[in-house]
């Protein structure tokens, strides 16, 4: 008697589709921090004072490289 996969199958399909979800939720909120410091340099902030935000959005970019890596890593 073969082995009844498909609650396995469906939790992978649904486990792809949040991966894919917090990759895209990641790379937006990088995206909008991104472009409220575009606007306050744009607007005389200094990039000095705006550094904690730019090393924060490269903390998401590097969160969300690591995920879509681990995902890529595990077909």
């Amino acid at each position: 008697m073969a082995a009844d996969l498909s609650g396995d199958i469906q939790t992978v399909k649904d486990t792809e589709g949040v991966v894919d979800s917090a990759t895209a939720l990641i790379n937006s909120i990088a995206v909008r921090v991104q472009a409220g410091i575009d606007a306050a340099l744009a607007n005389g902030a200094t990039a000095d004072q705006l550094q904690p935000l730019t090393d924060e959005v490269a903390a998401l970019k590097a969160k969300s490289d690591a995920l879509a890596s681990a995902v890529a890593a595990n077909p």
